[in-house]
């Protein structure tokens, strides 16, 4: 099944690797601003429906999946830090406390589309100035939502996990497996090949 990734995450990158090798990716630039008064439950899956959807724009006779990942704490958003102090403010707030995971993710062909959420819940020790502080040097949690990557340094904190772990790191591989099967019995396209220069092409 030839697919395109909508995403620049290496770490979804070689997720994916474990449900298809036959892919390409092409990152989108698409509006990440929520509605006012999405409910917080919708917002990942609307976000990776811009994506896909932006993408699918550009490829619209190849299956598109976009994907977005938040980390949840009492109906609060926890998107990447801006700076340190920042990622200090999340990691404290997520002390001793269960947050939720959620990532949305989007297929697309042409205008058909499917949508679903994957939900995972986190539960961190609690933790020290001194462990935060720590965690803050190693440099990982700048450019992660929720200032942590469970697939890193980020695993010394989280006590236990409920659901899926490859969910947290970015993608629900065996959830995403079974939607894309029955995506791909649910819709009609033309055999596409992909050509050397990266784009697609009617076979």
């Amino acid at each position: 099944m030839s697919v395109i990734l909508a995403s620049g995450s290496p770490r979804r990158k070689e997720l994916l690797h474990m449900v298809t090798e036959d892919f390409i990716v092409h990152p989108v630039d698409a509006d990440e601003t929520l509605p006012q008064g999405m409910p917080v439950e919708m917002a990942a899956a609307y976000l990776a429906d811009r994506k896909a959807s932006a993408c699918a724009a550009i490829f619209p006779d190849t299956v598109v999946i976009g994907c977005d990942t938040m980390v949840v704490l009492e109906d609060t958003i926890m998107g990447k830090p801006k700076d340190r102090e920042d990622a200090y403010r999340m990691l404290r707030a997520l002390s001793g406390e269960t947050h939720t995971v959620m990532t949305g993710v989007s297929l697309y062909l042409g205008r058909q589309t499917t949508v679903f959420t994957s939900e995972t819940q986190v539960t961190f020790y609690p933790l020290s100035d001194a462990e935060i502080e720590a965690y803050l040097d190693t440099g990982e949690p700048f450019d992660k939502a929720g200032a942590y990557g469970i697939q890193g340094k980020g695993a010394l904190l989280v006590q236990r996990i409920e659901g899926d772990y490859f969910n947290v790191v970015g993608l629900p591989v065996a959830a995403l497996s079974r939607q894309l099967a029955a995506f791909e019995k649910a819709v009609k396209r033309p055999k596409v090949h992909f050509r050397p220069d990266g784009l697609s092409g009617k076979g």
